[in-house]
């Protein structure tokens, strides 16, 4: 395989824009093309190669500078559920090898970033797993995106720093540069009890701290930019990633849905890139339409002054009960 450089495409891209967009739903554009309920998405990097192609080459064709592997529960924890912890390195190695197929054909850079999410354990002292059981199964899940030719890690939906810090040590075992996301709850904290202020300090203190750093799923909209606002009160240099759920999933007529429209999304990237973020993109429900969206509303809106919690409101709806107490 032709050998990359990782001194890096991403900082590359950030020196030279203003705003990068990311991609948006795995999961959920999955369940579309046909992924039953309870199937790992991992076990289509195999099974189904051209649907995840698709997947990837639909971020792309809506603009997308950056999209993420489908790999986001491919540690052995996460895939034991479905009897293929002993598939750890090739279905990673899989999502990365389509993934940069994809992208070296797109003409235009594009960084391939390699998905983990959390392993689905609680780390000790509250819960059974160690820190080095958990730094183990996320390196090994690096070593398979690293050898099909990942850019970088990308580690997200993370609540407590032990796992989020576990699974750097790992990209940083690998050689890969990373960058890493937790997802902040209706309080404003992750399910551990992190802000956005603290997680902006501890990257900062890290000996091989991330290239980015942010926020990914969440609550919402709303509470994703007030996050943004949280890191950029901080006064650190790093680039902030926005990655938003197209709302709080609703059943209509049987089925969940993401309500939040293309231009609600749109709305949000402008203000997310007012309050600091140079990384945006979406979570869970933002399909390419809500991309597109977003790709035309920051090209073609000018930058305003950062926003205040009121005009936030005004935009994309209340924070949730929590938030205002």
């Amino acid at each position: 395989m032709k050998l990359r450089s990782h001194d890096n495409i991403l900082s590359d891209l950030l020196s030279s824009r203003d705003w990068l967009l990311a991609d948006g739903a795995t999961g959920t554009e999955l369940f579309k093309m046909g992924l039953e309920p309870g199937t790992a998405p991992e076990l289509w990097n195999t099974d189904q190669p051209d649907k995840i192609a698709s997947l990837y080459q639909n971020a792309i064709e809506a603009g997308c500078d950056i999209f993420l592997t489908n790999s986001f529960g491919g540690t052995s924890a996460r895939l034991k559920l479905c009897d293929a912890d002993d598939r750890v390195f090739e279905l990673n190695h899989a999502a990365a090898r389509i993934a940069r197929q994809v992208a070296d054909a797109a003409g235009r850079p594009v960084v391939v970033a390699g998905a983990m999410g959390p392993t689905g354990e609680i780390l000790q002292p509250i819960g059974r797993l160690s820190y080095d059981d958990a730094f183990g199964m996320f390196l090994e899940q690096a070593q398979g995106l690293k050898s099909g030719g990942v850019d970088l890690v990308w580690i997200e939906t993370m609540s407590s720093f032990e796992e989020y810090t576990a699974a750097a040590e790992a990209a940083v075992q690998t050689g890969l540069p990373w960058v890493g996301t937790m997802s902040f709850e209706s309080a404003g904290r992750t399910m551990m009890g992190i802000t956005p202020s603290q997680l902006a300090h501890k990257v900062e203190g890290m000996v091989h701290p991330p290239l980015a750093y942010g926020a990914n799923c969440g609550v919402g909209a709303a509470e994703m930019v007030r996050s943004v606002l949280d890191f950029a009160a901080q006064g650190l240099d790093r680039p902030i990633i926005a990655k938003a759920s197209a709302g709080l999933p609703q059943e209509v007529d049987g089925q969940l849905r993401y309500l939040l429209t293309p231009a609600m999304m749109a709305e949000y990237a402008c203000l997310a890139r007012d309050a600091g973020a140079r990384i945006i993109g979406g979570c869970c429900g933002t399909t390419p339409a809500h991309l597109k969206a977003m790709k035309s509303a920051l090209e073609t809106r000018p930058p305003g002054p950062r926003p205040t919690l009121e005009q936030v409101v005004a935009a994309l709806g209340s924070f949730s009960p929590e938030e205002d107490d």
